[in-house]
């Protein structure tokens, strides 16, 4: 499946964006007086005509591709590891540093008369 993005096809993020731009044109011709205004009408009734056009007519065939089968190698696996063991020996580090900082820290005594 060449060509798509999130399982669909450029067909569907160009109906999508004749739907957005002609909500927007509407929006704006209703605001316009006059004769003007009914001018809606026909950028509906165009839209929807580029839409069935489009529907009825596929560019791809019926039948898929048969798929290739791909093998799957992890080239940074060793990067990975060194990765996760320098965020681990930070992480302690912060611990050891709320540790000693936060946890240990004295407690005065308040005297009892002043």
């Amino acid at each position: 499946m060449g060509g798509t993005v999130l399982g669909v096809g450029a067909g569907v993020f160009i109906l999508a964006l004749l739907w957005v731009s002609v909500v927007l044109l509407c929006a704006l011709l209703s605001r316009a007086s006059g004769t003007v205004r009914f001018s809606v009408l026909f950028v509906v009734l165009g839209a929807l005509i580029i839409t069935v056009v489009l529907l009825l007519f596929p560019r791809a065939s019926d039948s898929p591709a048969p798929e290739v089968e791909t093998k799957t190698v992890d080239t940074f696996f060793i990067g990975r590891y060194v990765l996760l063991a320098l965020l681990t020996a930070v992480f302690l580090g912060g611990l050891f540093l709320v540790l000693i900082h936060h946890i240990l820290e004295p407690i005065y005594a308040k005297p009892l008369r002043s």
